[in-house]
């Protein structure tokens, strides 16, 4: 409480620190501060007490229970941090402090707004759309990895192609996964696959680490090399809760590099298994087809036996035997060619080789393009005779042509206007005269009305 006398107000120190406190949060409002942890402690109520400081100065803040129960991170001194704050007095001690609403690190705050933003900058330019992911090749012929080669994504990827598709060659492209260098490494090195056309897929990431670890992934550069890509790519950025541009950019999304393989490969084995149990079923099918032709054969034996003559039953017989001799070496020929064919489908899978495929789609293509000039040739001429002939109608409707035929134009000289009647003409006035060849200058000596 103030006190008064004739010379001046004395005020208590209660008064000052509040009048000082209420000062402050009007001055100031809310703002955000960054600096490091010191002097961090927990008491029983919860309530987190510390200094923000930087190397000149330092300042006492304070955080209550019910603003830090929802903090994602676990203050600890030296932790570099961010914080929303309003600027306050503890009153009791006339202490200048901090009261902290928010709090977050200062290093991933700022990188995760920066990823968010970028994120938004790709999505708004259709980078993520559906429409340009490519498909993954079946039977990749050659896969390209690029990656640390000393990282443990690297063995991950190598060691689940092993399992999977040993036969399938692979091609490392080493590059670095993080700091300064990584971004322009990792863009060279998808550029450099697709110039060398050795694969037919490719497999980007690394392991795990925190969002600074992985920002790499985020770079612009890394971003558009993955969309210009020709070849399919597969994305296989740190763990499965990890998140970065080339994971929205890339053809395909891995949870883990473990995954990327898993997804780049098709299991040989399942598909040998698949080969061997279609091949049992043509088997099954032939002896069956076979069984029930020689009961067919064996019951017109029968019949042939109970109700023909002895001589024509021994023709019969006869014919009987060679054809039994024709069905068992037709029968073989056919097994043996089935086998053949079953046996070359077989080394076409293991060698996994479209080459076949992509001649016949190249003269298709070749077809169409044919195709496609004579349409276009047709319609450029008829287009050609359209012109002419609306040319010709505009020739016949042209005022030139009427002046071919010995009239003219008289205009004003210095307007250009075509000159009508004799109420836009006065004496002395000179007017440009144009003939069906060349023009005349001349002044108008009479004007009849």
């Amino acid at each position: 409480m103030a006190l008064t006398n004739e010379h001046r107000t004395v005020l208590s120190v209660s008064d000052l620190n509040s009048e000082v406190a209420l000062m402050l949060s009007r001055s100031f409002g809310v703002l955000w501060l960054e600096g490091e942890i010191s002097n961090f402690s927990r008491p029983a109520s919860g309530h987190f007490y510390f200094s923000l400081k930087d190397n000149k100065a330092q300042v006492r803040c304070a955080m209550f229970r019910n603003r830090n129960l929802a903090l994602k991170l676990k203050p600890a001194n030296g932790m570099l941090v961010r914080v929303r704050a309003k600027i306050g007095l503890y009153e009791p001690r006339g202490e200048f402090q901090v009261i902290v609403e928010h709090m977050e690190e200062a290093g991933a705050g700022a990188l995760q707004q920066e990823f968010e933003a970028l994120k938004a900058k790709f999505l708004a330019a259709g980078m993520f759309d559906a429409e340009h992911k490519k498909a993954l090749p079946k039977l990749p012929t050659a896969i390209g990895v690029i990656t640390s080669p000393t990282g443990a994504a690297i063995r991950d990827i190598l060691q689940v192609l092993g399992r999977r598709a040993p036969q399938i060659p692979v091609y490392i492209y080493p590059v670095a996964v993080q700091g300064k260098l990584a971004k322009k490494q990792i863009e060279s090195a998808i550029i450099k696959a697709n110039i060398d056309k050795r694969c037919d897929v490719l497999i980007v990431g690394r392991g795990g680490g925190s969002i600074e670890d992985l920002w790499s992934f985020n770079e612009s550069n890394v971003a558009k090399a993955i969309f210009d890509s020709e070849i399919p790519i597969i994305s296989g950025v740190g763990h499965e809760v990890d998140t970065t541009i080339s994971d929205y950019i890339a053809d395909v999304r891995a949870a883990t590099p473990s995954v990327a393989a898993e997804l780049a490969a098709p299991d040989m084995i399942e598909l040998r298994q698949q080969v061997l149990h279609k091949d049992r079923r043509l088997m099954q099918m032939m002896q069956g087809y076979l069984s029930h032709h020689q009961r067919s054969l064996q019951h017109l034996n029968h019949r042939l036996a109970n109700h023909r003559p002895a001589y024509r039953l021994q023709q019969q017989q006869q014919r009987l035997d060679e054809l039994g001799e024709r069905a068992k070496r037709a029968v073989g020929i056919y097994l043996e060619r089935h086998h053949s064919t079953i046996h070359k489908l077989q080394t076409r899978l293991e060698a996994n080789s479209p080459q076949r495929l992509l001649l016949s789609r190249k003269e298709k293509l070749q077809q169409l393009e044919l195709q496609l000039r004579q349409i276009f040739k047709q319609n450029l001429q008829q287009k050609g005779n359209t012109l002419s002939l609306l040319a010709s109608r505009l020739q016949s409707a042209s005022p030139l042509t009427t002046l071919q035929r010995g009239y003219s134009i008289t205009q004003n000289a210095t307007t250009g206007e075509v000159i009508q009647s004799t109420e836009s003409v006065e004496v002395g006035q000179t007017v440009n005269i144009r003939l069906h060849k060349g023009k005349l200058k001349a002044s108008v000596t009479e004007v009849d009305k």
